[in-house]
C-alpha cells in the first residue's frame, strides 16, 4: 500500500477520529507538564537530601527543630529561582494548549470546509465506468472515495457501461456526474453537443490491450488483407480510430472495407461463429481472463499500428458534468486526488506482481524499470497542450471522413477543463 494511502488511513478522512487521537496526545503532554509543575512547587518548599531527613528524624518529638531547619534551607535565592523557572513553565504550558487547541478546530486540509459544504449539498455523486478501466475499478474497491467523502455527508454510487461512447451520452442526460474513457469518444459526443468537460488524462494508459483479431483459420494475414472484409468496431470508441490508422498504414481507405457497428459483447458471439472477416478490440486498459479468451489470432496492435505515440493518439481522460466543474470544485478535486492515489496503487501492485513473476520467469529489466519509475510518478494530469492537438487531427481526420456532422474545436473550454492543479496530497 502506498506511503500516501497508509498515511491518509492513519489520520483517516474522518475529522472526528483525527480530533479524537490530537486531543489524546495533547492530555498526554498536558498530564506530564502538570506533573512537572507539581514536582517544581515541591521543590521551591524545600526538597530534604537524605541527610537532612536523618536530621529530622534525630529531633526531639514534640518540639519544633529550627537548627534542623536551617541546616537544611536552601542557599539564599534557590526558591525564588526555581518558582521564576517554574512560572515560565506554567506560561509555556498555557501558550501550547490555547496554540493546539486553535490548530485543532482549523479544517484538515485547505478548504476543507468548503469540501464539507459542497458534499452536504450535493449529497449524491455518480460515477460511471467502463469494464477494464483499472483505475476506477481500484478507486471502486478500494473505497478510497467512500472513506474521504462519506463521512462529510456525500454517497456515492457506481455505474458500469460497455463503453466510453455510452459513458457520454449517460453523462450528458444526466444519469452519471464523473467517468472516465478513451478520448475518441469525446469528439463524437461534442460533435452530437452532447454536455460534457473533459477534466484529466491519465499519464499513461495502458495501451497493450488493443488489436485486430481475425479468425484462426482466416486466409487474413497482414493489414492490407483487410480490402474488402467486414470489421467490426464499436462506433465511436478509440477502436475505430484504432481501425482508421491501421487502414492508412496498410495503404487502404476507410471505404475498402464495410464496417459493422457492434459493442464488444455483441460482436463476442459473432466473431466467435466466424460470421466477421476481423474485429476490433479494446480490451481495455487491463488483462482479465475474459478479455483474455478472445477467439482468433491478431494481425496488428497498437504498437504496430501508431508506435511511440499510442499513448498520446489514443488517450484515456476523465469527464464531468458541466455543473460538477462549476459549482462543486473542491469535490472534483477530492475525486481527481483520490482516482490518483487508485492509480499509484495499482501501479504499485502491478510493480509487485511483475517483480514476483521476474523471480521464476526471466523479464527484461527494462520492464521492471519502467513499472518502478510509474510507481513513484502521478496517475493522473491535467489536459495538456499534446493531448490537444492529438485529440484535434483525431476530430478533422473523422470530419474529413464525414463521421462527424461538424468541425469542432477541442481547445473550447466549454469541454476541456485546462489548469495547473496537482492533484496529490
Amino acid at each position: 500500500m502506498p506511503t500516501s494511502h497508509r498515511r491518509r488511513l492513519i489520520l483517516s478522512h474522518g475529522g472526528w477520529r483525527r480530533f479524537s487521537l490530537f486531543r489524546l496526545v495533547q492530555a498526554q503532554r498536558m498530564r506530564r507538564l502538570l506533573l512537572l509543575f507539581s514536582l517544581g512547587v515541591w521543590l521551591a518548599h524545600g526538597h530534604p537530601s537524605a541527610q537532612a531527613k536523618a536530621l529530622l528524624a534525630a529531633a526531639p518529638a514534640g518540639s519544633p527543630p529550627p537548627e534542623v531547619i536551617n541546616r537544611i534551607a536552601f542557599p539564599p535565592g534557590t526558591q525564588i529561582v526555581i518558582l521564576q523557572t517554574f512560572s515560565l513553565l506554567l506560561g509555556g504550558v498555557l501558550f501550547v494548549f490555547v496554540l493546539s487547541w486553535w490548530r485543532s478546530t482549523r479544517p484538515d486540509r485547505p478548504g476543507e470546509a468548503s469540501l464539507a459544504k459542497e458534499c452536504r449539498e450535493l449529497k449524491h455523486l455518480k460515477i460511471g465506468y467502463p469494464e477494464g478501466m483499472t483505475y476506477l475499478e481500484t478507486l471502486r474497491s478500494q473505497a478510497f472515495l467512500e472513506q474521504r467523502l462519506k463521512p462529510l455527508g456525500l454517497a456515492i454510487e457506481w455505474h458500469s457501461f460497455p463503453s466510453a461512447s455510452t459513458l457520454l451520452s449517460a453523462l450528458s442526460n444526466g444519469e452519471i456526474d464523473f467517468c472516465g474513457g478513451g478520448g475518441t469518444a469525446s469528439l463524437f459526443s461534442q460533435a452530437a453537443q452532447h454536455l460534457f468537460v473533459r477534466v484529466a488524462k491519465e499519464k499513461h494508459p495502458d495501451v497493450s490491450g488493443q488489436a485486430i483479431l481475425v479468425p484462426e483459420d482466416s486466409p487474413i494475414q497482414t493489414l492490407h488483407d483487410l480490402k474488402g472484409a467486414r470489421v467490426a468496431f464499436d462506433e465511436g470508441s478509440s477502436a475505430h480510430y484504432v481501425l482508421i490508422r491501421a487502414l492508412e498504414k496498410a495503404g487502404l481507405a476507410y471505404g475498402d472495407i464495410e464496417p459493422i457497428y457492434l459493442p464488444q459483447s455483441e460482436a463476442l458471439d459473432i466473431f466467435s461463429r466466424t460470421q466477421l472477416d476481423a474485429w476490433v478490440i479494446w480490451m481495455p486498459y487491463a488483462s482479465t481472463a475474459t478479455r483474455s479468451a478472445y477467439p482468433g489470432r491478431s494481425i496488428a496492435n497498437l504498437d504496430t499500428i501508431l508506435g511511440d505515440r499510442a499513448e498520446i493518439d489514443v488517450p484515456t481522460l476523465y469527464y464531468a458534468i458541466p455543473e460538477l466543474v462549476r459549482d462543486y470544485p473542491r469535490i472534483l478535486k477530492a475525486l481527481l486526488e483520490e482516482v490518483n492515489e487508485a492509480g499509484l496503487w495499482a501501479n504499485k501492485m502491478k510493480l509487485d506482481t511483475t517483480r514476483q513473476l521476474a523471480e521464476r520467469f526471466p523479464i527484461a529489466p527494462e520492464i521492471l524499470e519502467t513499472l518502478s519509475q510509474r510507481s513513484l510518478e502521478r496517475a493522473i494530469v491535467p489536459i495538456d497542450e499534446p493531448t490537444l492537438t492529438a485529440l484535434q487531427a483525431q476530430a478533422t481526420t473523422l470530419r474529413e471522413l464525414q463521421l462527424i456532422p461538424e468541425r469542432i474545436n477541442v481547445r473550447d473550454g466549454t469541454y476541456s477543463l485546462q489548469t495547473r492543479q496537482n492533484w496529490t496530497y
